[in-house]
């Protein structure tokens, strides 16, 4: 037990040590925050000494001028502590802000290597809850951990040392009453906080996936009635959460409350030492007010430690998070030297080919191997589940081959950089992603120097420029949120105009008619065929219609070829295509008799 409290430690230190390494370039505004910040509590404690020392002084009325320096002193702390205050806030928060940008940035750079093999393991609003919330409650380590803590260590000690010279007791008495608040406090506010941040940061995360995973499928919930069961659900994480962030609030109140305590104790502790000392003459009955006053304005450099602790608690819990998806291996490396792209045109070779998506899985893909020369067309072709997807993964380095190789113009790509490989290779994807933008934008994302004759162009090749020129808004109509204002087949068109675009060298189709009509699925095949003519293209598709048009099929089956050839020469046979046409041809309905 022991052990594995001091490995939690540990893993908790090398968490706050690696969140201080990535502040490095902001060290310099940090220092200067912290700077103006003693400058803002020490005006603070100047404030409250000067004053106190002045109100007691002038009630013996004295001359005027011998209190113009405590005056002049009181209106410059008084004024000081607003500036300083000021400048400290500007340039902590940020240095801060500074580094959560670039600790964002990676994030989703990483999350950029890790799409798309790697992101299964992390649901989508768990991962929108680490790149926003999590990322955000990091500031807190810079703003309320670190810079009111070396605060309170510089002032707290001024503040004791003013007090130890003019009455050591009284010292004393400031000194151990900073560390009741200081110390003692936070500590404890820290080890009751650790349990309820954890949970908090947990349910808060399982609560945003929830709602993101409600919304998205809110259809399909309305419409299998299921939709009060994943509200009840909400509801009860909501309840949790919220309890989870009360009992969170209430350590923090607890953490304030010994704070209180103490500072009274410090200003009753100084009154109990002060007046004998007055009585004995060892202190000026003038200094007994500084001594009294001095521990309600050096408490107030204390007063935020307990919360402090608490958003320390926090940052360990939301870093852990956040480093969790930094440190996620990646399911393709790219080498440390590239090898250049070789030149155009491109041939592809795929030999021996094997893959997983796991390290002990079953292999999706075993001992695959055809080759692409420019302009040839393919189709890959299989059941469900016979790794065609996996082999599109492979060829755009989404994926790590376990065996085999693919070359491109003889270069394995593995030796290549993986944007040096996208750009030889696109893919138009069964699920491609529409932004909630126009349609124009959505073409133009391809290329953003295209011309509008250009977007034209690729959108006549998609076979839907006429659609989108019968629209009042044309080119600038809105597409919605995922395309959900356009039909699946205008989706798909959309998708495939945009890869035209980009005129990939080869372009790989992944299922481009899933998910629509058989009767939409084969005019979008036929289209697309007819657009690719002349172009390097693999085609994925468990649609057979058209397939008469490409230079080779390549039938898969649980991950290895079982058939190969032209369409006219595997109808021939009997065989898997044969069976996969005979039962397209039966599915499809029969044509209404004419009127």
């Amino acid at each position: 037990m022991t052990s594995r409290l001091r490995l939690r430690d540990e893993m908790r230190g090398r968490v706050l040590i690696r969140l201080l390494r990535i502040a490095r370039p902001a060290w310099g505004r940090l220092v200067v925050a912290v700077l103006f910040g003693v400058l803002a509590l020490g005006s603070g404690v100047g404030l409250m000494a000067t004053s106190a020392w002045l109100i007691s002084r002038a009630a013996q009325h004295p001359p005027v001028l011998m209190l113009m320096v405590a005056i002049v002193a009181v209106r410059a702390f008084g004024l000081g502590r607003g500036v300083f205050r000021y400048v400290e806030r500007l340039v902590g928060h940020d240095a801060t802000f500074r580094v959560l940008a670039d600790l964002r940035a990676r994030v989703y750079e990483r999350l950029e290597r890790l799409a798309p093999g790697a992101l299964p393991s992390f649901r989508g609003g768990d991962l929108l809850n680490r790149l926003v919330a999590d990322v955000d409650a990091i500031q807190d380590l810079y703003l309320r951990v670190l810079l009111p803590c070396t605060v309170a260590a510089v002032v707290g000690g001024a503040s004791v040392g003013l007090a130890w010279a003019l009455l050591p007791a009284a010292g004393a008495v400031l000194l151990f009453a900073l560390l009741a608040a200081g110390v003692v406090a936070p500590w404890l506010s820290a080890a009751m906080a650790r349990r309820a941040e954890r949970r908090t940061t947990d349910l808060r995360g399982e609560l945003t996936s929830h709602v993101v995973d409600t919304l998205q499928g809110a259809p399909e919930l309305i419409a299998y009635g299921a939709a009060p069961a994943q509200l009840a659900e909400a509801a009860r994480l909501d309840r949790d959460f919220t309890r989870a962030t009360a009992r969170s609030a209430s350590t923090a109140g607890v953490g304030a409350a010994i704070s209180a305590l103490a500072g009274g104790l410090a200003v009753w502790g100084a009154l109990a030492v002060g007046v004998p000392a007055v009585r004995s003459g060892a202190l000026d009955g003038v200094l007994l007010a500084v001594i009294v006053l001095l521990p309600l304005a050096a408490f107030e450099v204390v007063a935020g430690l307990p919360l402090a602790a608490q958003y320390l608690e926090r940052v360990r819990r939301s870093a852990a998070r956040v480093f969790a998806v930094l440190d996620s291996p990646e399911p393709v490396r790219d080498p440390e030297v590239a090898a250049p792209l070789p030149a155009a045109p491109y041939s592809l070779s795929v030999r021996d080919l094997r893959a997983r998506w796991t390290p002990n899985g079953p292999y999706a893909l075993d001992g695959i191997s055809l080759d692409l020369t420019p302009g040839r067309r393919c189709a890959i072709v299989g059941p469900s589940g016979s790794g065609k997807t996996t082999l599109t993964a492979v060829l755009l380095r989404f994926l790590e081959p376990a065996g085999g190789r693919v070359t491109l113009n003889g270069v394995d790509i593995r030796d290549l950089d993986g944007d040096d490989v996208r750009r030889v290779m696109g893919l138009c994807a069964q699920d491609a992603h529409l932004f909630d933008s126009t349609i124009g934008q959505n073409v133009r994302l391809a290329r953003p120097s295209a011309t509008e004759d250009e977007i034209r162009d690729a959108l006549r090749r998609a076979r839907v420029l006429d659609w989108v020129e019968s629209l009042p808004e044309g080119l600038d109509t809105h597409v919605g949120e995922h395309g959900a204002q356009v039909s699946g087949g205008q989706r798909q068109r959309i998708a495939l105009a945009r890869a035209l675009l980009a005129d990939f060298p080869i372009l790989l189709l992944d299922e481009p008619a899933e998910h629509l009509d058989i009767a939409t699925a084969d005019e979008l095949t036929a289209d697309l065929l007819a657009a690719t003519e002349g172009r390097t293209t693999l085609l994925v598709t468990h649609r057979l219609a058209g397939l008469d048009a490409v230079d080779e099929i390549v039938v898969l089956d649980q991950g290895v070829i079982v058939d190969r050839g032209t369409h006219s020469d595997l109808l021939s046979r009997p065989g898997v295509y044969r069976s996969m046409w005979e039962r397209e041809r039966h599915a499809e309905p029969a044509a209404l008799p004419a009127e």
